[in-house]
């Protein structure tokens, strides 16, 4: 199961999935704040083309039904398209901060070396990134990226099916 800040992207509810924004996200690649606009305008757009209603809430972890999104996802890529979610600079991607190909592939590589620092280590330990950085050079902003997804994939235990 993949979790975000500890909560699960997907959960059974009721009988049928529900879904928290970090998925809607995944799907959609749009940015936190386009969500958040969807949501907020959602009684602006017409019935076909709305944003789903909160279905369960989890602590602060708002689900929608997972259906509900996938319809509203399809209805706005029909009316609006995806072109507009690059207006803000954004490029379309794999939702994992890379764009594919050799940009995918170096990011890869990023996380399987944070991954096996992790294991070297036993676990995160600050300043980890500044370190790889200083060892396999590039900026310590784009290793913290590598170092939070290996760490995701270490604290989850899936740290010997990565990649």
């Amino acid at each position: 199961m993949v979790v975000s800040e500890g909560m699960p992207l997907r959960l059974l509810h009721e009988g049928r999935w529900v879904v928290s924004r970090a998925w809607v996200r995944q799907l959609t690649g749009a940015s936190a704040g386009t969500l958040a606009r969807w949501y907020a305008e959602r009684h602006s757009r017409p019935e076909g083309c709305r944003h789903p209603e909160v279905v369960h809430t989890v602590g602060r972890t708002h689900y929608f039904d997972q259906q509900a999104v996938e319809a509203f996802w399809a209805a706005w890529q029909e009316d609006v398209g995806t072109g507009r979610l690059g207006t803000a600079g954004r490029k379309p991607g794999d939702g994992r901060g890379g764009y594919g190909g050799a940009d995918r592939a170096r990011r890869e590589q990023a996380v399987a070396v944070a991954l096996a620092a992790l294991r070297a280590e036993g676990g995160y330990r600050r300043g980890l990134a500044v370190r790889l950085a200083r060892e396999h050079g590039g900026v310590a902003r784009s290793w913290q990226r590598a170092v939070n997804e290996a760490r995701a994939l270490y604290e989850a235990g899936d740290a010997g099916t990565a990649f």
